[in-house]
């Protein structure tokens, strides 16, 4: 007893000796691990592989397919789409070390048959993992990849693939199913006779990404998509993509992500950063984390977003220097519901200037009002210097759960100039304010003689 009461004494010195880790000196840390990807300088032109310069009818898949390979086969380098206009007929999967490098004026424009992104490939499609339809630019597996130039990657599916939007629910809910069933991921086959729409671009278990200076349109489901990816750069994107579900970047079970200088134009989530989706999700050892996001325009339907898929977790995520340049209808978003659990903790938002929104900051465990059983938590989230123009709802929203309560929420010189309703909590549990102010600043009291 008296050995297990000095060796417990020990272990209690120890830890409080331990000292710990400040937020800037984990981001600062983050930013030292992530590191651009160098490529060889040698370079593949497509024309020289027989795509058609400039020529939008001609199909020209097989030529950037034998461009990739060359690249990769004489040990990486860059692989050029010369200024112009190209039909791709079907997905450009790439290669590890190749540099798909778009010069000025260069257009990709994708086709529209659902039979050219055959055959199926593993992905995963809102936080579950299945066999669907190649994403338009794919990789899988890869290290040092990217993606840049001044070029555009148009996806072409506003006509086309967004159609199926509402036709896909019962594939949605059958991919659901398979998930909390356990299904094995080899059996969860859709492609030809469903309709779960691909995404623009998808690296899935990638490390050494960037992704640079190019612009993204139309696309048919979410644009930029890192499934379990590590050590990314995106930076100085452009996006003109108004579909449904065209969020513009979803980091899902990845870290030491750092996504700066976008300027965002995406009818849906401009970040939304996942980690599953329920009994799947949380069956996984990795969520998300140390992500960082500056610098960035926004503009969209809702402008940062944590969840909903987030089984896994969510952790040290730093979001600094953004502002919007439009409506959004909520700005600073945390989503979940009770068919999550997991946990999202330790995010940090600094510096952020919203316009007119409809919900200024959003906390909610009940995200659609559906789930039961696991309920998530979400702790320590660290809120300084935020200004909104206008809030035509709700300023500040926090909802937790009895068993699991929302807390340790910390406001810090956060002003809303107008909302129609300042504050609503339930099933919270210290949140702090401090210099908070929300409609017209009060001055010092009036004087009655």
């Amino acid at each position: 007893m008296r050995i297990s009461l000095i060796f417990a004494l020990a272990l209690m010195i120890i830890s409080c000796n331990v000292k710990q880790e400040t937020p800037d000196e984990i981001k600062k840390a983050i930013l030292q691990r992530i590191k651009a990807p160098v490529f060889p300088k040698q370079d593949f032109l497509i024309t020289d592989f027989g795509a058609n310069t400039g020529d939008s009818l001609q199909a020209n898949q097989v030529a950037f397919a034998k461009a990739i390979a060359a690249c990769h086969k004489a040990g990486g380098g860059r692989v050029v789409v010369p200024s112009g206009q190209y039909l791709v007929n079907g997905p450009i999967h790439l290669k590890s070390n190749v540099n798909l490098h778009l010069e000025n004026r260069a257009v990709i424009r994708f086709g529209s048959n659902p039979k050219d992104y055959l055959p199926l490939v593993k992905t995963s499609w809102e936080g579950t993992f299945i066999y669907n339809y190649s994403p338009f630019i794919y990789g899988y597996k890869l290290t040092n990849v990217a993606i840049t130039g001044k070029g555009v990657i148009d996806g072409e599916a506003s006509n086309t693939w967004s159609k199926w939007k509402a036709i896909q629910y019962d594939d949605q809910f059958l991919s659901r199913q398979m998930n909390h069933q356990s299904v094995p991921v080899e059996q969860r086959i859709f492609g030809e006779g469903h309709y779960l729409r691909p995404h623009l671009i998808q690296l899935y278990d990638c490390q050494n990404i960037l992704i640079e200076d190019i612009k993204l349109e139309d696309s048919p489901f979410w644009c930029i998509h890192l499934l379990m990816c590590k050590n990314a750069s995106l930076r100085r994107l452009s996006y003109d993509a108004q579909n449904k579900n065209n969020d513009g970047i979803d980091p899902e079970y990845s870290e030491d992500i750092l996504i700066e200088d976008i300027d965002f134009n995406n009818s849906d989530d401009n970040v939304a950063i996942k980690a599953g989706r329920d009994h799947e999700g949380r069956s996984m050892k990795n969520g998300s984390k140390n992500i960082i996001i500056r610098n960035c325009r926004l503009k969209g339907l809702h402008g940062i977003v944590i969840g909903s898929e987030m089984s896994a977790g969510v952790h040290h995520v730093f979001v600094e220097n953004c502002k919007a340049l439009g409506y959004l209808k909520r700005g600073l978003y945390i989503k979940s519901n009770p068919d999550r659990g997991g946990e999202i903790s330790h995010i940090y938002f600094k510096n952020i200037r919203l316009d007119e929104v409809e919900d200024c900051f959003f906390i909610t465990s009940f995200y659609h009002s559906e789930g039961e059983g696991f309920e998530s938590y979400i702790h320590n989230i660290y809120i300084d210097s935020v200004y909104c123009r206008k809030a035509s709802a709700n300023g500040i929203v926090i909802q937790g759960f009895p068993s699991k309560k929302v807390k340790n929420i910390y406001f810090n010189d956060v002003t809303i100039s107008s909302a129609k309703n300042a504050i609503s909590m339930q099933e919270t549990e210290n949140i702090v304010f401090s210099n908070l102010n929300i409609g017209v600043v009060a001055e010092a009291p009036s004087h009655v003689q």
